[in-house]
């Protein structure tokens, strides 16, 4: 049974997260290393211009992006295996979180959730200032300024263009950036937040939030989703980072925790990823996103974080029912 304090000793999430306090040393060589590894990759990609700067591989993709979506957002993962092989806690498959068969609903929130989301923190942000709502206007002149940097006329009208980002939103997204997002969920929510569970939930929730944003702020402070040439940014991007990744890891963590499996969050933060950008085709300018309107902008986030209050409230959702749990551990045996 669920209690307000959490559900620290759910059989889920193995030995040690039911009592005893926090498990340090295990806490210590994980953090260390998945900051070590993903900052030291952020000091490469400084040393080689920075974000949206540097050398270019096959196809014109740059290597700096290269860098970040391989060892930067890697990083949590090794910490998540070096943890594991230094203190001796073993491997074992379901205390990892690597389950595939898992009920479907987490992974229909996790496809489908951050769309509804963005699109709701979207049209908040436009809603306060509609001055920088566009609307197919603007994402007719967006097609004109790409025909004229590329030299090449796109042969889609600006409808037609739309629904191409939404499609690519739905469906590549969480095929492809789930090959990178699976680093930073495999740290984050299949190892942290287990590990400060004994913290209570809501707090354990909420914590690894914090750390996720700080673990950010290399690139932030190079100018990655907040941009430069604004005021207060990038550095008021950082403080806005750890916001933002307080409403949206509470709800990845709900989908891990929901189904015992890291995979419904690994697909939900690749469709946060492949879908942020979509409100921006909307804007008149391109907009200062310390504000919104994408999901990591102070105002995009807000339907985030009332999703977030609702379950650190009711904690009893954060786990399927006991009947539920039963018969998915007789599946698995």
């Amino acid at each position: 049974m669920v209690t307000g304090s959490g559900r620290a000793g759910d059989e889920r999430f193995g030995p040690g997260t039911d009592e005893g306090g926090l498990e340090r040393r295990r806490l210590g060589v994980f953090l260390g290393v998945a900051f070590a590894v993903s900052w030291a990759t952020a000091g490469v990609i400084y040393a080689l211009g920075g974000i949206g700067a540097g050398p270019t591989l096959a196809l014109g993709i740059p290597l700096w992006l290269v860098l970040l979506a391989g060892p930067y957002m890697w990083g949590p993962a090794v910490g998540h295996v070096a943890a594991r092989w230094v203190t001796d806690e073993g491997f074992d498959r379901g205390e990892m979180l690597l389950r595939v068969r898992t009920p479907a609903l987490p992974w229909l929130l996790g496809w489908l959730g951050p769309v509804v989301l963005i699109v709701a923190g979207a049209g908040l942000y436009f809603l306060l200032f509609p001055g920088r709502f566009g609307g197919m206007a603007a994402v007719a002149d967006l097609l004109a300024t790409l025909e004229e940097q590329t030299g090449q006329e796109i042969p889609l009208s600006p409808t037609a263009f739309l629904a191409v980002q939404f499609v690519q939103a739905l469906v590549a997204a969480p095929l492809l950036n789930s090959l990178a997002t699976f680093g930073e969920e495999f740290g984050w929510r299949a190892y942290l937040l287990p590990k400060l569970a004994p913290m209570g939930w809501q707090r354990a929730l909420a914590a690894h939030g914090v750390v996720w944003g700080v673990w950010h702020w290399p690139v932030i402070a190079m100018g990655y989703n907040y941009g430069v040439g604004y005021p207060g940014a990038p550095w008021l991007g950082l403080l806005a980072m750890v916001v933002a990744t307080v409403g949206l890891g509470v709800f990845l963590g709900w989908l891990t925790l929901r189904s015992g499996s890291v995979f419904p969050a690994v697909v939900g933060h690749a469709m946060i990823n492949g879908s942020a950008g979509l409100a921006t085709l909307f804007a008149t300018d391109i907009p200062n996103q310390v504000f919104g309107p994408t999901p990591v902008g102070l105002i995009g986030v807000v339907p985030w974080f009332v999703v977030a209050a609702v379950l650190i409230a009711r904690t009893e959702w954060l786990f399927p029912s006991e009947r539920g749990a039963a018969e998915q551990t007789a599946e698995r045996t």
